[in-house]
């Protein structure tokens, strides 16, 4: 039986050429060869897996090779080169600081730079996890580390960087290795599969480079991982079963459930995905990733920042056109607060269902579209005048949340309003009230229309009867006039008005605050619509919903019989004394 090499060992680099993702950092390091410009020290920093320590290596090659090539890499044929791959070299030497961190390790190393090389030019001492070192043997490394012998180079490693001392940062050429492409690492996965003679499928080889983080070492061992699983066929349905990982369908499923408002469906699809073993933490940053992916999919010069297979990119773009803007800038927001609130929630079940509950929330509601319909349906409908029909007044309603707007009738102008009457209104944004004589007659007796002077202008008192549809034409006309206060002209759209006996009618609303809104535009609402409907008697009514309202103490024996029903021992204190509330 053959002995069986992991990939990550088995496909090292062994020239510059063959490291992965690091094509800059490569070639100012053959630039510097080729030109004979060496420094006595280097600092290799970055993640794990990237290709620190090959490139210290690769270097410590290619600087002793007796025939570089002219593109500056190691000829692997002479004798310098032969004892680097043969592992026998001495000019070569390594040093873990994970485990050999003290004083007496580095003045071991120190001897071994005074020795001068057997073949070649240069000793390279390569140091790895340097940060490691004790803070002693930090200071006995720096001396050397300041003026080492003419054949001595150090190219120290680490994952973090600023664990190092700036003594020692300060005397090292500094290059840092940053994480590999997923691209990159498809392209190396895809050149090692056919070297071993395995299949594979594109959006596998994708989901194998996600999972690695930007670690070319961490690709390489899930692939051998994966292909051991699949007997040597890796496939999309194998890779995500195998390494746990959620399928991109459960993302998409839950898109169009939020897109339709289909909260149930939702909450299904993540008890689902908690059954099947994945971590609720870890489906809520997927969901993130999953709207910003959606998001750089809108535009052509976004997408160059998804790094996905060709099969997925289409399906993500088709549902980025479902999408819009805003509603992904406010999904990703709500997202990326669940996941922040995650660790401190007591109830993190709840916190995510809460959390579908709000992005199916986003979009406008069916009930709205229904209300939308509603009022559009308002607007085409033309009814005629008709002579009052005697509608029989109504009992007043059973609430203390009545409220009944006492404007005085307006007079209706016959003439167009005078320039300094138009200006006025115009700055103030409310139409003039005047005081009906009309009134004034009744109380006489008299019942015939008043005509009367209002500056220059001849104004009749009228009382045109109108129905509902006009009203509530009428109304929802006035509404969408008012852009500038969107709060009323919510509460106006959203709460239409019911005609009532004679020139009255009622709104009910569901909330003190739509109350106040209504009541606080009494005078501006009530002029457009007498206006309008040639009615100087029109008045309104704003009624709390019953099932909104709640009853408040304001007497001292209401505050007292309030008292007696929080607590009955009052009661009986009030008896045992013979007490009498104000």
């Amino acid at each position: 039986m053959d002995n069986y090499i992991v990939s990550a060992r088995k496909y090292r680099p062994s020239t510059f050429k063959d490291v992965v993702g690091q094509k800059s950092l490569t070639t100012t390091l053959k630039n510097a060869i080729l030109h004979h410009k060496l420094a006595h020290a280097y600092l290799f920093c970055g993640p794990r897996g990237v290709g620190k320590t090959s490139c210290a290596r690769i270097f410590a090659k290619t600087i002793n090779c007796m025939h570089l090539t002219a593109e500056g890499e190691a000829c692997n044929e002479c004798e310098s080169c032969k004892a680097f791959n043969e592992q026998r070299s001495y000019n070569i030497h390594e040093l873990d600081a994970a485990s050999n961190n003290s004083v007496d390790d580095i003045r071991t190393l120190t001897e071994e730079v005074r020795i001068p090389p057997v073949i070649g030019q240069y000793k390279v001492f390569i140091i790895d996890e340097v940060h490691m070192l004790s803070q002693a043997a930090f200071n006995a490394f720096l001396k050397t580390l300041e003026e080492p012998p003419q054949h001595a180079i150090f190219i120290l490693a680490t994952t973090e960087k600023h664990k190092v001392l700036p003594t020692i940062l300060s005397r090292c050429q500094t290059y840092d290795f940053t994480r590999i492409t997923i691209g990159d690492m498809v392209e190396h996965l895809q050149y090692v599969a056919s070297s071993e003679g395995i299949s594979t499928e594109p959006e596998a080889l994708n989901v194998i480079a996600q999972k690695a983080d930007g670690g070319m070492r961490d690709a390489l061992s899930i692939f051998d991982q994966v292909a051991s699983f699949t007997n040597g066929n890796i496939t999309y349905r194998a890779v995500i079963e195998n390494l746990n990982v959620l399928d991109y369908e459960y993302y998409f499923q839950l898109t169009d459930a939020i897109l339709n408002r289909d909260i149930r469906k939702s909450m299904l699809l993540f008890n689902d995905i908690l059954n099947k073993g994945f971590d609720a933490q870890n489906f809520i940053t997927g969901l993130a990733s999953h709207f910003r992916d959606l998001l750089v999919c809108k535009d052509e010069e976004t997408l160059v920042l998804f790094e996905v297979g060709a099969s997925i990119r289409e399906r993500y773009k088709e549902m980025a056109k479902l999408c819009t803007d805003a509603f992904l800038f406010r999904a990703i927001e709500l997202v990326n607060t669940c996941d922040m609130n995650y660790r401190a929630s007591r109830n993190k079940r709840l916190l995510v269902e809460l959390t579908l509950i709000q992005l199916c929330q986003l979009l406008q509601p069916a009930n709205d579209i229904k209300k939308k319909a509603q009022l559009e349906s308002i607007d085409d409908q033309s009814v005629p005048p008709q002579p009052s029909q005697g509608k029989p007044a109504t009992p007043a309603m059973k609430t203390a949340s009545v409220v009944q707007t006492a404007v005085p009738p307006s007079p209706i102008p016959q003439q167009p309003v005078p320039p300094s009457l138009a200006s006025a209104t115009r700055k103030t944004g409310k139409a003039p009230v005047g005081t009906s004589l009309k009134e004034l007659a009744r109380a006489k007796g008299q019942q015939q229309p008043a005509t009367y002077a209002a500056g220059n202008q001849a104004v009749t008192d009228m009382e045109r009867p109108f129905t509902e549809q006009e009203l509530q034409r009428e109304w929802v006309k006035f509404a969408r006039s008012i852009e500038k206060n969107a709060y009323l002209q919510n509460a106006m759209l959203n709460n239409l008005p019911t005609k009532q006996e004679e020139a009255f009618f009622e709104v009910s609303v569901h909330s003190r605050g739509t109350q106040e809104e209504l009541i606080g535009n009494t005078i501006p609402i009530l002029s457009a619509l007498r206006s309008q409907l040639r009615n100087s008697h029109i008045q309104m009514r704003v009624r709390l919903m019953e099932s909104n309202e709640k009853h408040l103490a304001y007497t001292a024996s209401e505050k007292f019989q309030h008292m007696m029903e929080i607590n009955p021992l009052i009661a009986k204190l009030k008896a045992e004394f013979n007490l009498i509330p104000d």
